[in-house]
C-alpha cells in the first residue's frame, strides 16, 4: 500500500484516480540543454511525499539535485553538473575535479579517492607505464552511464521507482572496473535506496577505492544545525595544529563565513546490532534535517567535511573504504582493495530526509542509543587509526 496525501492507497486506488501515476510520482527522463550542463542527461525521481530527487546519468548516476515540498537538501556548486566532455581530470596539477563538482552525491573511485597519487603501475605490465596518475577523487564522477533501465515495478500494491545502469572505468594496459548503480525509492517513501556493485571486468590485479562525497546544503546546513553521528573516536582532523582558529567545532555548524579554510574530519563510528552506521546533519530549528544510513563493513571509514565558505556554503558525510591518508597509507598498512577477475564488492546504502520535528528527533534518539558523540566541540584526535579487515 502506498501512503499518499496522508491516505492509503491500493494500486488500484490510485488508477481509479489518475490516467496516469505521473500525475502523483515516477521516474522521467530528460535532457539539460544551455551553459555547461548542456547535453546532459537526467532522470527526475518524484515519489508523492514530496520527496524530488535527479539522478545524472551522464555523471556516474550521482544524485544532482534533492529537495523535499520545495525546501533543498542537495547542494549545487558554482560549478553546476557541467558536461562530461568538458571535464580536464589531468587540469590544475589534479585540481581540476573541483571544477565539475555539484551534488547532492558525488561518486569517487574506482581505483583512487584522495589527493593527488602517483601510484606503481606493475601489476599491468606495459613496460612504457611505469605509473598511474590519479588526480583528486579518481575519474568515476565524469564517467557517463549506459543506462539500462528505468521506470515502476508494482510487487501487489507496493510500487518502486527505480533506474539502473553500467559505468566502465577502462583503458588498455589498466583498469578495467564496471559500477552497476542500482537507485530505488518507494511510491509515497522519504528514502533513497542505493545499490552499487563494482567488477573487476579485466584479467589485471587491480586496486579498488571507493567514497561517497555527500553535500548537503542550507537550509538543512544553517547556524546551529547539528552533525549527529554515532562517534566512538574522533582519529583525525586537518586542522589539528591549529583548532579553535576559525571558531568552528566538529559538532555545531556556522552561518557561511568569510574566507574560511575547509576543515576535515577522520571519525571512527560505532555501528548497531545489525552493522548499519547513520550519519546525520539536522536543523532543529525549521524541523528539517538529512540522513545517511551505510554499512560499517562496507565503508569502515567516515570522514565529515565543513566547507562554510560564503557562495560554496556545504556540509560533507563522506564514507570511505579506507583511511583519509589515502593509497600509500592503506599499501602500507595492508589495507587497500585488490581485485582479480570477477571479483566485485557490494555496497548498499539509504539517503532518508527527515522532514518535521518529530522524524528529527526519532532520528536523532536512534544514532544517541547507539553511541554518544562527543559533547566537546574540539576533543582531542587520537591519531589512532583502527585496522580495516577483509581486504
Amino acid at each position: 500500500m502506498a501512503e499518499l496525501f496522508k491516505q492509503t492507497y491500493s494500486r488500484r486506488d490510485l488508477a481509479a484516480h489518475t490516467g496516469q501515476l505521473s500525475q502523483f510520482a515516477g521516474v522521467r527522463l530528460m535532457t539539460l540543454g544551455d551553459g555547461v550542463e548542456r547535453g546532459v542527461r537526467m532522470l527526475e525521481f518524484r515519489t508523492g511525499s514530496g520527496l524530488r530527487f535527479t539522478v545524472l546519468l551522464d555523471r556516474a548516476m550521482d544524485i544532482a539535485d534533492c529537495e523535499h515540498n520545495g525546501r533543498a537538501v542537495g547542494w549545487h556548486s558554482p560549478s553546476g553538473f557541467k558536461h562530461p566532455g568538458l571535464h580536464e581530470y589531468e587540469g590544475e596539477g589534479g585540481l581540476g575535479w573541483f571544477r565539475s563538482f555539484s551534488g547532492l552525491m558525488v561518486t569517487c573511485g574506482l581505483d583512487h579517492i584522495l589527493f593527488m597519487d602517483d601510484d606503481a603501475a606493475d601489476q599491468y605490465h606495459y613496460g612504457a607505464r611505469k605509473t598511474v596518475s590519479s588526480s583528486l577523487h579518481g575519474r568515476i564522477g565524469t564517467i557517463p552511464a549506459r543506462l539500462t533501465g528505468y521506470g515502476e515495478r508494482w510487487n501487489g500494491d507496493e510500487c518502486t521507482l527505480w533506474a539502473e545502469g553500467v559505468v566502465q572505468q577502462s583503458t588498455v594496459f589498466g583498469e578495467d572496473l564496471h559500477l552497476i548503480r542500482r537507485i530505488e525509492a518507494k511510491l509515497g517513501s522519504n528514502d533513497i535506496h542505493l545499490h552499487d556493485r563494482v567488477v573487476n571486468h579485466g584479467f589485471y590485479r587491480t586496486p579498488h577505492m571507493y567514497c561517497y562525497h555527500i553535500n548537503v546544503g542550507h537550509p538543512v546546513l544553517a547556524e546551529g544545525s547539528r552533525y549527529v553521528a554515532p562517534i566512538r573516536d574522533v582519529i583525525w582532523a586537518a586542522h589539528a595544529d591549529d583548532y579553535r582558529k576559525q571558531g568552528v567545532g566538529y559538532h555545531t555548524l556556522s552561518e557561511p563565513k568569510l574566507n574560511f579554510h575547509e576543515q576535515v574530519w577522520q571519525h571512527d563510528m560505532q555501528a548497531d546490532a545489525a552493522g548499519r552506521v547513520n550519519v546525520a546533519l539536522v536543523n532543529e530549528n525549521i524541523g528539517f534535517g538529512f540522513e545517511v544510513e551505510v554499512l560499517k563493513e562496507q565503508f569502515p571509514a567516515m570522514y565529515e567535511w565543513q566547507n562554510l565558505q560564503a557562495g560554496h556554503y556545504a556540509l560533507g558525510i563522506e564514507p570511505s573504504t579506507n583511511h583519509v591518508f589515502g593509497k600509500p597509507f592503506a599499501k602500507e598498512r595492508g589495507e587497500l582493495i585488490w581485485l582479480e577477475h570477477g571479483d566485485e564488492r557490494h555496497y548498499d546504502s539509504v539517503f532518508r530526509i527527515l522532514p518535521d520535528s518529530g522524524t528529527v528527533a526519532d532520528a536523532v534518539r536512534r544514532i544517541e542509543a547507539v553511541s554518544h558523540q562527543p559533547a566537546e566541540e574540539y576533543p582531542a584526535p587520537s591519531g589512532s587509526f583502527p585496522p580495516i579487515g577483509g581486504r
